[in-house]
């Protein structure tokens, strides 16, 4: 490791922490105000926004870098828009910080609550995703915390003009810059840096790939907040509105490839099974989904004239494919379908389509995910859709934060004390 990028690494860390402490007293105002001209800037420069990108997703082409890649970095003047709108919404969201809760009187004489404080300093640390930098940058400000963001460099131009209106946003503000900052090098051992700086950082959000959360959770000394896999399932029930199976389930896999929160793997209730696979799997192969089947599913659909099917392995049923890809299997009843996803899911989203109200209380109780949904689409899993105005990202561990993490997802609780000159006997 360079002793340039230590020495500049410190320095970031150094200004962010400083940065925090008054981020930490700032009022609800200022970080509104903050924000919305940050909301203000991103739709006066949302075409020079969408230039910039435009460089960045050349090159990632260039580079040979895959559909679903490519699909992450690019802005289009939807995902700009949605950008604003999060802003926006991050706005009319309470302020939690310094909010007091529980505050009840102990015998002593004494009242007891919390208060909910900002974390500190959090790094961020993300893959081709460009709107995380607003995203994070956003919830972070708001929520009373410090930020660093280190973005990949396929991106580098964007987040570069995206840091430039987030730093101009916090001026207007009155609002130390430092709070926000973005690391400039596209150095990989910056990140080396990053989820060791425990006198800095309090806590990381990894945002990327298998082999990005991979390498942090090895080498950080920093705690996270992270998922490692979207390995989101959808169990047809044999309970199930068959117009509303093929309809959930077309939107969980083919709305969007490349999110965590699609849909890898259907498991269909085989009493239900010749109802509903064939139109639904024609939907998806008019779409050009490649599906990956068990042996059930393969005579069901071949009996229907279906082709082009493929033999599913064990492998499948454990890959987050990000693409065009479809793992089906047939169960016998939901128990087997349970008893699949406790095995091969990740504990990010899984769904079930019934209308059997006592399954889907049991679903709900006994499936361990971050989010379960019933008869709704996996792909709703995400904080913009949750209310939260935008999510810094996802967790599926089971310490702090869990599923989208928003604003209190940034925040931890300290005990306060009221006294009247109470003394302990």
């Amino acid at each position: 490791m360079s002793t340039e990028i230590h020495k500049m690494m410190q320095d970031i860390g150094r200004r962010a922490r400083s940065a925090s402490r008054a981020m930490a007293c700032a009022s609800s105002e200022q970080k509104n105000q903050a924000l919305l001209h940050i909301a203000k800037l991103i739709r006066q420069k949302a075409n020079e926004i969408q230039k910039v990108n435009s460089g960045d997703v050349e090159r990632a082409k260039a580079n040979g870098q895959d559909t679903a890649f490519v699909d992450r970095l690019t802005m289009t003047p939807k995902t700009i828009e949605t950008m604003a709108l999060g802003l926006e919404q991050i706005v009319s969201l309470e302020d939690p910080i310094g909010k007091i809760t529980a505050l009840k009187k102990q015998a002593s004489g004494i009242e007891l609550g919390q208060m909910r404080v900002p974390l500190g300093v959090i790094g961020i640390i993300y893959e081709s995703r460009p709107n995380v930098t607003i995203d994070a940058a956003a919830l972070c400000l708001k929520s009373g915390n410090a930020v660093i963001l280190r973005g990949g460099s396929e991106a580098i131009d964007s987040n570069t003009l995206l840091a430039q209106i987030i730093q101009e946003g916090l001026a207007a503000a009155n609002l130390p810059k430092d709070a926000v900052q973005v690391v400039a090098t596209t150095d990989r051992s910056a990140v080396g840096e990053m989820i060791t700086m425990t006198q800095y950082i309090d806590v990381i959000v990894p945002r990327g790939g298998k082999s990005l959360i991979a390498r942090l959770m090895a080498e950080a000394r920093v705690p996270m907040i992270k998922h490692l896999d979207g390995i989101c399932h959808t169990y047809i029930d044999a309970d199930a509105d068959v117009a509303m199976a093929i309809k959930v389930c077309d939107n969980a896999k083919t709305q969007r490839y490349a999110p965590c929160n699609a849909m890898e793997t259907l498991l269909v209730n085989k009493n239900i099974a010749l109802k509903v696979l064939p139109d639904l799997c024609k939907i998806y192969q008019d779409k050009g989904v490649e599906l990956r089947v068990d042996t059930f599913t393969r005579s069901t659909l071949e009996s229907c004239g279906f082709k082009n099917l493929v033999d599913a392995t064990d492998e499948d049923w454990q890959t987050e494919y990000l693409a065009p890809i479809l793992s089906i299997k047939t169960v016998v009843d939901m128990d087997e379908a349970m008893d699949h996803i406790e095995r091969y899911g990740s504990k990010h989203t899984d769904a079930i389509i019934t209308n059997n109200q006592e399954n889907a209380n049991r679903f709900l109780r006994e499936v361990d995910s971050a989010s379960v949904m019933v008869n709704a689409s996996t792909r709703f899993a995400d904080g913009f859709e949750y209310g939260l105005g935008a999510e810094i990202g996802i967790s599926n561990d089971k310490l702090h934060a869990r599923g989208p993490v928003g604003l209190e997802g940034l925040t931890s609780l300290k005990y306060v004390v009221m006294g009247h000159g109470e003394i302990r006997t």
